[in-house]
């Protein structure tokens, strides 16, 4: 078996002066006759880097990022639908129990969802996933493609479920400004990686690349997206919604694998290209983040909601703000802030059991249990 640590000697061309050599290009012949083509060397794992690598694309092992390949294992396990989940219960709490408050706050909770995962699907297919230079990264990448395609389709069935007029709800991000700017700032942010003619070869190039990847994982991803799901959960508590809380339950379970993947990643851009990324521009874009998860809370929270605050929600925001910001060995953009849920962390490790012979065991292979790095 070829070590790939020390890779076997390809053997020197023994070159016979009284014929022609053979090209590079040429085609030779084995000893069975059969036409192949001259030997390349073997891929070490050390030629292959994130960005700008030079081994071959194609080629999974050796693999030098076996912690991609790990995330990629990992969310094979991680697999559901939402048809697997019971939306019965769901149909009569918005319809009987929820407030109009209530209702306003599911709504636009669906509106931004809805929206902002087709975006990440763009974003990761489109323009992270391409810049890639070593499969490992690139097929965990094509899972979360998969998945925020996925996401997109449990937010339609529960709009779907619940006989909501799916034109109205979906147009809401280009009508309520709340919403729209948080879409807006994504687009501003992201159109960097979405550029073709970006020059990753050099530093300003690949610092505008970094600045784009930290608010995809750690802004949009890791703390909007985080966020974004505990005003659904806070019914859940009461008992309301369930259904759906289950679904953006397992829907949060991907996310913290994006962001913790995103943010693996960026560190190690960071070492291999011994970049130095300017913490002044990383403040400025907290702070806007801030600016427009605050105004998107009074409008979500515009009435009084038992049991959740848009105060809750603003401060919770700062606190994940500064965990992501400590995962990248950055400044808190925060300080101070206080964990304002502390139920929320329980709703990605959280193991439910079912009865079987009521309904669809939906619980993840192995959900509650996954290493989240």
């Amino acid at each position: 078996m070829l070590n790939w640590d020390s890779p076997l000697d390809v053997g020197s061309v023994n070159i016979n002066h009284n014929k022609p050599q053979t090209s590079v290009n040429e085609k030779t012949e084995d000893r069975a006759g059969h036409s192949a083509v001259n030997k390349l060397e073997p891929i070490r794992a050390m030629d292959k880097r994130v960005i700008n690598g030079d081994a071959d694309i194609n080629q999974l092992l050796p693999l030098r990022y076996s912690w991609a390949w790990k995330y990629f294992l990992n969310a094979n396990k991680n697999h559901w639908t939402p048809l697997d989940i019971n939306m019965t219960q769901d149909i009569h709490d918005y319809h009987n129990k929820l407030t109009e408050a209530e209702k306003h706050m599911y709504q636009n909770v669906m509106a931004y969802l809805t929206t902002s995962d087709i975006l990440a699907m763009r974003n990761i297919g489109l323009a992270v996933m391409e810049k890639m230079s070593a499969p490992e990264l690139q097929i965990y990448q094509a899972r979360q493609v998969y998945e925020e395609a996925l996401h997109t389709w449990a937010y339609q069935h529960c709009i779907e479920t619940l006989g909501l007029e799916q034109g109205e709800i979906y147009n809401r991000y280009r009508v309520v400004p709340a919403i729209y700017r948080k879409i807006e700032i994504a687009n501003k942010r992201l159109n960097t990686i979405l550029q073709a003619d970006i020059d990753l070869r050099s530093q300003k190039g690949m610092h505008d690349f970094v600045l784009a990847y930290i608010f995809f994982a750690a802004v949009f991803e890791g703390s909007w997206f985080y966020n974004g799901f505990s005003p659904v959960f806070s019914l859940q508590r009461r008992g309301l919604m369930k259904g759906t809380a289950e679904q953006l339950q397992y829907i949060m379970r991907d996310e913290v694998m994006h962001c913790s993947f995103g943010i693996r990643t960026i560190k190690q851009i960071i070492v291999e290209n011994k970049l130095v990324v300017d913490e002044d521009s990383v403040a400025e874009m907290w702070d806007e983040a801030l600016q427009a998860e605050t105004d998107y809370a009074e409008y979500l929270m515009s009435e009084p909601i038992l049991g959740y605050t848009k105060e809750q929600h603003i401060e919770q925001f700062r606190y994940i703000a500064n965990r992501r910001a400590r995962q990248l060995k950055m400044s808190e953009p925060f300080p101070g802030a206080e964990c304002a849920l502390t139920w929320l962390d329980e709703q990605a490790n959280v193991r439910k059991e079912k009865n079987f012979f009521e309904t669809r065991v939906t619980e993840y292979q192995t959900g509650g249990g996954l290493l989240w790095e």
